[in-house]
């Protein structure tokens, strides 16, 4: 773990744990390391955006699986 005086490092291990790939990573470090905020801002918003909607797609997935149990349940199929 790194430690909290350690920016750089930081920056990574919280980029890594959020699911971001090496290119990212070593964008969004760089535009830190040039004091790029709003670029870098930008960027994982952009990141934050696509991770959203995995979520909603894996959702309606979610509730497709529990209205196929839910019709099951009441005999409406098989």
């Amino acid at each position: 773990m790194a430690r909290a005086s350690d920016k750089q490092a930081l920056l990574y291990e919280n980029l890594c744990d959020a699911g971001c790939g090496s290119q990212m990573i070593e964008k969004c470090v760089s535009m830190a390391g040039n004091h790029q905020q709003e670029e870098l801002l930008r960027v994982l918003a952009g990141q934050r955006e696509e991770l959203m909607k995995v979520i909603h797609t894996n959702q309606k997935r979610v509730d497709c699986l529990d209205f196929l149990v839910y019709q099951i349940n009441r005999g409406n199929i098989l």
